[in-house]
């Protein structure tokens, strides 16, 4: 793998206080920049943690983590974060917020892009943002957020508060800036349906580690979903899950040689691959670089 990294950690990990538990542990990946990437698990899985520490709010207890090619705090003017509770000031106007957005980034500002996403979501400049709606409040905190100009916009649980049509609205917005200027975009949720047909690439954290990361398309072909009889010896193929309703066994796996002819076979959907993992903790992890599947 060539080019310098969006992201990268090698055994990264943040615990909270002496003796605390930890948020993340032993965590390994690598997103290469121009990726549209998706952080998926439940909640408390560690996400927040992971986009904290990457925009330099948090400093790991052990390991390392890179953020285009340096530390996070080193490459906060190039990195936009978004919180979860979106955190403005309640008593300044739209108008207000986006002036000192101007004034903290003189030297990357776009004030038509912050102009246009406020405009479009029909809001009223001179509105105080405590006055606003969960939903307006998301879209003044991402026109914040993509007026910088970010090469790396870290986005936590970005549209947990819009309805489908603004949801719809605003992943295009956000679609269309990757398309254009090359940012990669690192989005949290723990609604993968949400993030499906948008992303390209895959950070699946459970329990505070890293389950399977890698571009989505190679991940799924790297696993297959099977049906073949009850006690159907699935060795030696890395299982991530099965279960026998009477005579049908039914699983996901990871092919290390070729498949029985007899077995039916398909691939299965994102939602199911992260399901499967996410209900069964100890079946393996996926190596940051996905192998390709056996034919």
């Amino acid at each position: 793998m060539t080019g310098t990294a969006a992201m990268e950690a090698d055994a990264l990990g943040k615990r909270f206080g002496r003796g605390g538990g930890w948020a993340l542990r032993d965590c390994a990946f690598r997103l290469p920049a121009g990726r549209v990437c998706a952080v998926v698990g439940p909640n408390g899985a560690g996400k927040s943690t992971l986009l904290a520490l990457a925009a330099g709010l948090l400093a790991p207890t052990e390991g390392a983590l890179s953020v285009l090619g340096t530390a996070p705090g080193a490459a906060r003017e190039r990195v936009a974060y978004v919180a979860q509770d979106k955190p403005l000031y309640p008593q300044l106007t739209v108008a207000e917020t986006l002036r000192m957005g101007a004034d903290l980034n003189t030297d990357r500002w776009d004030a038509s892009v912050a102009e246009r996403i406020v405009a479009d979501g029909d809001l009223n400049p001179k509105s105080r943002i405590r006055a606003l709606s969960g939903g307006q409040r998301t879209r003044v905190a991402l026109a914040l957020a993509l007026a910088k100009r970010p090469e790396l916009l870290l986005l936590d649980e970005p549209m947990a508060d819009l309805d489908p049509l603004a949801r719809h609205e605003m992943m295009g917005l956000l679609m269309a800036r990757a398309a254009e200027s090359g940012t990669t975009i690192v989005m949290s949720s723990h609604v993968v349906a949400e993030l499906e047909d948008s992303c390209d690439h895959l950070l699946l954290i459970g329990g505070g580690r890293v389950r399977l990361a890698g571009e989505i398309d190679d991940l799924l072909t790297a696993h297959v979903r099977v049906s073949a009889p009850a006690q159907t010896p699935l060795a030696p193929h890395p299982v991530v899950e099965s279960r026998t309703t009477g005579r049908q066994l039914t699983a996901l796996l990871r092919p290390s040689t070729p498949l029985d002819t007899d077995w039916r076979t398909s691939r299965p959907s994102l939602e199911e691959l992260v399901l499967s993992y996410l209900r069964n903790p100890e079946a393996p992890a996926v190596p940051a670089e996905t192998a390709d599947p056996v034919a």
